[in-house]
């Protein structure tokens, strides 16, 4: 048995269908090139028969790739595997994920079809794609709420048809560390060839459990584990990359298995997610967390100072967090913001680097210094502009205790620059955003609004974060400024722009939705 663990990263595939965590093609580029930095062995790079921007998206990634295997997620249905196929047919290295629910609560009530056709159609699934590629997985939803000898039936099937790996996805993060071992330990002794194919788990975050169990079924067997960067997905997320890569290698002795993760990455992979998604994690957070390697307590800090292992089990360093800022000012010239953003991971155009010098130095005439976390805003702000619909040209607000918030906007629209409106509202970012709703006329939702300062200092930059929804549809955007007004307007006008992107590829009409949530 191998000891190398296939890290199987579904951030853009499961990750993504989290609310609020939705990206763009370009987006879900930039994150998948990352990905291959860090050095994850598979990339689920989305659905392609969701929506014409999914099945975009999974072919821009698989023909941009050349490292990891790239594969696309497809119900065991024809016109979803040939989809599949279609997407990344011609790509460097890619492969087909199918699956279909094996419970019986999920065949009767959702799929209204018996165990006997479950077996057919997964087979009739697994053969079609092997046809095109030598890499089929095949997944059985809810796999530990169905009857175990049911899925050691329908694993042998599929192999027999061949399939090279099989996913047992904890689809609800209902099973135990126990159990799952138990589960595992029976489907590699008693499924057909089980010695020749690889064993897989994607395991949920609702109990709390998702890493447990992974880490459980690691224990026994299983080969590859499926997972999203900072624990992203469905519901209560999935399990974590981060963490189980971590474990694997801090407890090496104990779990004696590796990955190919290059671990420096992790952190650098983590703030690239939270800054494309425009989601925030908690500051707790393991690994990647603000306080994750903070010690405030008198006698964990005499502790650290005196030998760092004291309170520490890994090194800042060993995931990424540069413990030394090299701040810049406006001073500083090109040749130290390009050695700068090249530590911290990015490598820039001489384009790029044009636009992001320009934008530093106006930042640096507003701040003493400029900080790291400064920087990932900037190239982060830079790389997300592209052909957008609506462009923030001028925002300017009265506000005061005895004054109603009144904004004034100037929006460009698709090029042409709209006449300025004004708008009250209960305060400044509420009055500039009944401004910007009247001139788009899109009276979306506002479901969410966080704002974070980006460093400390009362000239830090803001960045705000905001949630819209209109027409059963959610969009996310993200803004920064050293005005926190200024950075709401932008980051409302960014959800604004994802939302025009989402409604041109909205999924594929009479579709059932929650089958297309998938494993």
């Amino acid at each position: 048995m191998s000891n190398i663990v296939s890290i199987f990263d579904t951030t853009l595939r499961d990750g993504e269908q989290s609310p609020g965590c939705s990206m763009n093609s370009r987006e879900k580029l930039i994150m998948a090139k990352q990905l291959q930095k860090l050095g994850v062995d598979i990339i689920e790079a989305g659905f392609p028969a969701s929506s014409p921007g999914d099945f975009e998206s999974v072919q821009q990634i698989g023909l941009e790739l050349n490292g990891p295997k790239v594969v696309a997620l497809c119900r065991a249905d024809d016109a979803d595997i040939d989809a599949g196929i279609k997407s990344l047919k011609g790509s460097f290295n890619w492969g087909i994920h199918t699956f279909i629910a094996t419970s019986d609560l999920h065949l009767k009530s959702k799929l209204g079809i018996d165990r006997k056709t479950a077996i057919k159609k997964a087979v009739r699934a697994v053969e079609r794609a092997k046809k095109h590629t030598d890499h089929v997985e095949f997944s059985a939803e809810d796999a530990t709420r169905s009857d175990p000898d049911f899925l050691v039936q329908i694993f042998s099937a599929v192999v027999k048809s061949g399939a090279t790996v099989l996913n047992v996805p904890d689809t609800v993060g209902y099973t135990t560390p126990a159990e799952f071992r138990d589960l595992i330990i029976k489907l590699t002794n008693e499924v057909y060839n089980a010695d020749k194919v690889v064993f897989s788990v994607h395991c949920h975050n609702d109990l709390g459990l998702a890493v447990a169990n992974s880490l459980a079924a690691i224990e026994v067997g299983a080969r590859q584990v499926e997972c999203t960067m900072n624990g992203i997905g469905e519901r209560a997320g999935n399990a974590s990359l981060e963490e189980i890569v971590m474990a694997l290698k801090v407890r090496n002795q104990h779990y004696n298995v590796s990955t190919n993760i290059h671990t420096e990455q992790i952190f650098q992979s983590s703030r690239l997610l939270t800054k494309l998604t425009g989601t925030v994690i908690q500051a707790n957070k393991a690994i990647v967390g603000a306080n994750a390697f903070a010690h405030e307590a008198g006698i964990h800090q005499a502790g650290v100072l005196k030998n760092a292992l004291t309170y520490e089990i890994m090194s800042p360093e060993s995931v990424g967090v540069s413990v030394n800022q090299l701040v810049l000012g406006k001073h500083s010239g090109r040749a130290a913001l390009m050695g700068k953003i090249n530590s911290l991971g990015y490598d820039l155009t001489d384009k790029e680097l044009s636009s992001i010098f320009k934008k530093f130095k106006k930042l640096a005439d507003k701040k003493k210094i400029v900080y790291d976390e400064d920087l990932e805003v900037l190239v982060m702000e830079e790389r997300s502009t592209g052909i957008e619909k609506y462009k923030l040209i001028s925002v300017n607000v009265t506000s005061g205790t005895e004054t109603i918030p009144t904004a004034t906007v100037i929006l460009s629209i698709s090029g042409k620059q709209m006449p300025p409106k004004a708008a009250m509202g209960d305060g400044p970012v509420d009055a500039a955003f009944n401004t910007i709703r009247g001139i788009v006329n899109i009276p979306c939702v506002l479901t969410a609004f966080v704002i974070k300062a980006v460093t400390g200092g009362t000239d830090a930059q803001g960045t705000v974060s905001v949630s819209i929804e209109w027409e059963g549809i959610r969009a996310t955007g993200r803004g920064s400024h050293t005005d926190i007004v200024i950075a709401s307007a932008r980051a409302f006008i960014n959800a604004l722009n994802r939302l025009d992107l989402f409604l041109q590829t909205k999924p594929i009409d009479g579709e059932d939705q929650e089958e297309m949530a998938g494993i």
